[in-house]
């Protein structure tokens, strides 16, 4: 199947940027803050370098997401979570309900900081790297998209924004679904295990980290043989949203999937990532919304999956 959402995209090359007003910040202060989170989410939190960053999970008893978050420390006793806005407040509620004794503060910084997404950067820096400016800012590189490299400049709101072109918002959206890195929003809180967005594939979870609530639902998905859902990359004609069921044409009745995040391609059409059976995806067509809803076409993953152990 060829939708405009995948021919080449229409956007530059060039370093640009774009404020991220959707994304907001947790702040862990505390001798004892990356003990805490190392406890909580599915990433070593312990072991965090000052140049590293980490995709971590915050998850159920059962092991499903409640938010995902990009992580890292300005400090040793200093760690900012950056997550989804509308996830926020209720996972900074949970979260602090785990703290009891633990020499830790949590609260929302989201206004102590500026959130910005760089997009035209090296492609070939390694993701989830992190670099300190000296004016108090910190780089972290993601997953590049369409051949961009890309990344989150995290600083105080009183420091200058970055001076580079604008980049609209649209199009950072568009890149993040094409990186094939999905993040929790609103409408898939608890609709996933990690394995479901490939988050253990593009450095999300440690299975050999201790415990941390749903970790051993999360290990049993990994450990105990084939992995029977995945995230896929999929193009459309037709504009798709998140929590939208997708159908296989082998089954009119029961979605096989879910969409987990979807933006508009800069040359029409849209793409999305979908999390959905891994049978789903070998053959047959595939629909949103209905089984007789708008075709999908399925497009390559931008890294390779982390094999079934």
């Amino acid at each position: 199947m060829t939708t405009a959402a995948s021919t080449a995209p229409a956007i530059a090359h060039t370093p640009s940027a774009t404020a991220l007003r959707s994304l907001g910040v947790i702040r862990a202060q505390g001798e004892e803050a990356a003990k805490f989170l190392h406890g909580q989410l599915t990433q070593d939190f312990s072991l965090l370098g000052l140049s590293e960053a980490r995709l971590a999970g915050f998850c159920s008893a059962k092991g499903r997401l409640l938010a995902s978050f990009v992580g890292f420390k300005r400090a040793h006793d200093d760690i900012l979570l950056l997550c989804g806005r509308d996830v926020l407040p209720a996972t900074l509620k949970r979260l602090s309900m785990f703290v009891l004794r633990a020499k830790v503060q949590l609260s929302d910084a989201t206004d102590a900081f500026q959130v910005w997404g760089l997009s035209g950067t090296d492609a070939a820096a390694r993701p989830w790297s992190k670099t300190d400016g000296a004016d108090g800012s910190q780089t972290v590189v993601l997953y590049p998209a369409a051949g961009l490299g890309r990344a989150l400049w995290v600083a105080p709101v009183d420091v200058a924004a970055p001076a580079l072109p604008p980049l609209e918002a649209a199009q950072w959206d568009w890149l993040e679904v094409m990186s094939g890195v999905a993040h929790v929003s609103q409408p898939i809180v608890e609709a996933f295990v990690p394995q479901m967005l490939n988050h253990e594939s593009v450095g999300g979870v440690n299975f050999k980290k201790g415990c941390y609530p749903g970790q051993e639902v999360v290990a049993r998905s990994q450990f105990r043989g084939t992995l029977k859902r995945r995230a896929y990359l999929v193009s459309s004609d037709a504009a798709l949203s998140v929590g939208q069921d997708v159908f296989h044409s082998s089954d009119a009745e029961q979605p096989c999937g879910t969409v987990a995040a979807a933006a508009p391609h800069p040359a029409g059409g849209w793409n999305a990532i979908v999390s959905m059976q891994t049978s789903a995806a070998t053959d047959g067509a595939l629909h949103a919304g209905s089984a007789t809803g708008p075709a999908l076409g399925l497009l390559p993953l931008p890294y390779p999956l982390l094999e079934d152990i």
